[in-house]
C-alpha cells in the first residue's frame, strides 16, 4: 500500500498508449510517482546522516532498482518498462575519481545487473573471480562495453511463463517459449496489487479499448517480438512479422545471439517445472486455474481434466481451506 504524501495530479499525469486512459489509471499512476518522490525523500535523509557523521566524502553510494515499473506491463515482463532500472552513483570527494566516470554526466552504456559486483571488487581493489560473468565498467580494469544485455522471466508466483529477451544499442527482441499462456493469465499478487489488471478485461468485454491496449487482453501472445526502441520507445509496433529488410536483419541477428546466450549459459528454464514441482513449489497454485501447458500435449489433456473436474467440485472458500491445512498440519 502506498502511504507516500499524495502530490502528483492525477488529472495530469501522462499515461502509456497501452494503459487506458481511466480515472483508475491515473489515480495509480499518480500513486506510483508520489512513490518515487517519497523515496527520494528518503535518500536524502540517508545523505544528510552521513554528512552530519562526516562519512559522506568516504563512502561511495550506488543507487538501484531491483525491478521495472509495478506496473501491468512492467515488473515481470521482458518490456523496456519491465527491465530498465536506475542506477545512480555518487562518488566521494575524497577518492580519485575512476575512469568512465563523469561527474554530473549520464552514461548510456548497456549495463546489466550483474555488473554491479566485479566493478565494486576493482574499485576495492580485489581481482574479479573467474566464473564470474558481470563486467567491470569503471576504474582502470574496465572491460570493453558490451553490445548486447539480457533478460529472462520464468514462473512468477503461480503464473508460468517463460520469456527471454536481447536488446542492443537500437533494438529489443523477445522471445516466448509459452506464447500459449495469455498475457493477463492469473496471478494473485497483480489481481490484488494492480488495479489496471483487472481494469483491462473489464474494459475489454466492454469494446472501450484501443487495439493496442485490447492486445494485452488476447488469449495468446506473440512468440516473438521485435522492437525499434528509437522509433518506438513504448514497444507498441512489434516488427517481428515486418517485410522491411532492416527490421529482418536485426531480428535474424538478434535472435541468433539469444539463442546462443541460452546455450552459453546452459538456461536451467529450457526444462520447464512439472505440475507437481508447481504445486510444491507454491501453495496457492491451483492446477485447473494456474497451469497452462502446450496445446497438444499429453500434460495439456491433464489440465483440462482437471479443469472438468474443477467445475463439477469447486475448492472450497479460501478460509475453509486454509482451516483444513492448518488442521492437518497440527
Amino acid at each position: 500500500m502506498n502511504n507516500a504524501p499524495k502530490k502528483a495530479d492525477p488529472a495530469k499525469v501522462e499515461i502509456p498508449p497501452y494503459y487506458p486512459d481511466h480515472p483508475v489509471t491515473r489515480q495509480d499512476w499518480a500513486e506510483y510517482l508520489d512513490a518515487a518522490t517519497e523515496l527520494d525523500r528518503k535518500i536524502g535523509t540517508i545523505l544528510e546522516v552521513l554528512q552530519r557523521d562526516g562519512l559522506a566524502d568516504n563512502t561511495i553510494i550506488v543507487f538501484f532498482g531491483d525491478n521495472g515499473q509495478s506496473h501491468v506491463r512492467g515488473k515481470q515482463f521482458c518490456y523496456e518498462e519491465g527491465l530498465l532500472v536506475p542506477l545512480l552513483i555518487r562518488w566521494p570527494k575524497n577518492f580519485p575519481v575512476p575512469a568512465h566516470f563523469k561527474p554530473g554526466g549520464v552514461d548510456a552504456r548497456l549495463l546489466q545487473g550483474i555488473d554491479l559486483a566485479p566493478t565494486m571488487l576493482a574499485i576495492a581493489g580485489a581481482p574479479k573471480p573467474p566464473k564470474m560473468q558481470g563486467r567491470i565498467f569503471l576504474g582502470d580494469r574496465c572491460e570493453p562495453d558490451q553490445q548486447y544485455v539480457f533478460g529472462h522471466r520464468d514462473r512468477c508466483d503461480m503464473t508460468v511463463m517463460r520469456l527471454r529477451t536481447v536488446r542492443d544499442s537500437r533494438y529489443r527482441y523477445i522471445h516466448n517459449f509459452t506464447p500459449w499462456v495469455p498475457f493477463l493469465a492469473f496471478n494473485e499478487y497483480k489481481t490484488q496489487q494492480y488495479p489496471v489488471w483487472t481494469l483491462l478485461p473489464k474494459l475489454f468485454a466492454e469494446g472501450k479499448l484501443t487495439p493496442v491496449q485490447a492486445a494485452l487482453c488476447q488469449p495468446a501472445m506473440p512468440e516473438e517480438e521485435l522492437y525499434d526502441l528509437q522509433a518506438d520507445p513504448y514497444e507498441i509496433n512489434n516488427l517481428a512479422k515486418s517485410g522491411d529488410p532492416a527490421h529482418q536483419a536485426a531480428l535474424k541477428n538478434l535472435r541468433g545471439v539469444l539463442t546462443k546466450w541460452i546455450e552459453d549459459t546452459n538456461d536451467q528454464g529450457r526444462r520447464m517445472e512439472t505440475l507437481q514441482e508447481l504445486k510444491n513449489a507454491d501453495a496457492r497454485f491451483v492446477p485447473a486455474r494456474d497451469w497452462r501447458p502446450q496445446p497438444g500435449t499429453k500434460e495439456a489433456a491433464e489440465a483440462e481434466a482437471l479443469r472438468a473436474a474443477a467445475k463439477d467440485n469447486p475448492p472450497a472458500p479460501e478460509p475453509e481451506r486454509a482451516k483444513k491445512k492448518k488442521k492437518k498440519a497440527e
